[in-house]
């Protein structure tokens, strides 16, 4: 389980977006389990987001398939960091730096 960051301006409304971005960027509808959404998609056996307390951050939950050639994992890499993008409003290169603001030295 990862816990993103959400750039404020992205918080609101965090619980649509989150399901609206998945078909998005996915192209498959997500399942929806209270505030739970989740995907089975090429690389990831399941794909499960949610917003994290106070809506101020995105919990991301994966499982993956490692029995996929490795054209899927790249397209499914490539298409999870474009969903992470647009649901937190960080680019990948500023959510490896406030990931690393954030580890204990």
């Amino acid at each position: 389980m990862q816990e993103y960051p959400v750039k404020r301006g992205y918080t609101k409304d965090l619980q649509e977006t989150i399901g609206n971005k998945m078909r998005e960027c996915f192209g498959v509808e997500p399942r929806r389990a209270g505030e739970h959404f989740q995907i089975s998609y090429g690389a990831l056996k399941i794909l499960e987001v949610s917003p994290g307390t106070g809506g101020k951050t995105l919990v991301v939950n994966t499982e993956s398939d490692t029995s996929v050639s490795d054209e899927v994992i790249l397209d499914t890499n490539r298409r999870f960091r474009k969903y992470l993008d647009e649901v937190t409003g960080y680019s990948t290169k500023e959510r490896v730096k406030k990931a690393k603001s954030v580890e204990p030295k």
